[in-house]
């Protein structure tokens, strides 16, 4: 397998059948859990649509594009040996390993709320990271702050 992802391994993502999103399907196949696919559609369309609400909006879809954008690193920081160091260089991202990281997060911190159904934990994750608040936008601050602590290091990089 070729350590640099071509366009020809790139998976094909068909949208989903509700909004036609490429986007909320990832989140569905994000949000699966022991093969449950249907469950976990319908908690995410019941999770979205009451974000949307919450936040007055009229389209859903929107809303989780809004929330995605706010929660998607632009960079992360790789550990390189150099010279019998370590160093953690930072990089910058790209396209799918954005979203990759930004639907982790999303999921991750959702179930990692208590007290309530996955579903109104998903919602309320939505809200933070639209509103730039919650676990999963924190993450992606700590990301973006060990990227520029380690600025320095950059010349590390390869190309």
């Amino acid at each position: 397998m070729p350590r640099k992802t071509s366009v020809s391994l790139e998976r094909k993502v068909s949208p989903d059948r509700k909004y036609q999103s490429i986007l909320v399907q990832r989140l569905i196949q994000k949000s699966i859990l022991d093969g449950k696919k249907q469950a976990a559609e319908r908690a995410v369309y019941a999770a979205i649509e009451g974000a949307a609400k919450k936040l007055k909006s009229e389209n859903p879809v929107e809303v989780l594009e809004k929330a995605i954008a706010n929660v998607s690193p632009d960079f992360e920081v790789k550990s390189r040996r150099v010279g019998g160091a370590n160093y953690q260089i930072p990089f910058s991202i790209s396209g799918h390993r954005q979203l990759h990281f930004a639907f982790s997060w999303l999921v991750q911190s959702a179930r990692a709320r208590s007290g309530m159904p996955y579903t109104k934990r998903l919602e309320a994750e939505i809200v933070d990271a639209y509103n730039e608040a919650g676990t999963a936008f924190k993450k992606k601050e700590d990301c973006h702050r060990m990227a520029e602590a380690n600025r320095a290091f950059a010349h590390f990089a390869r190309a």
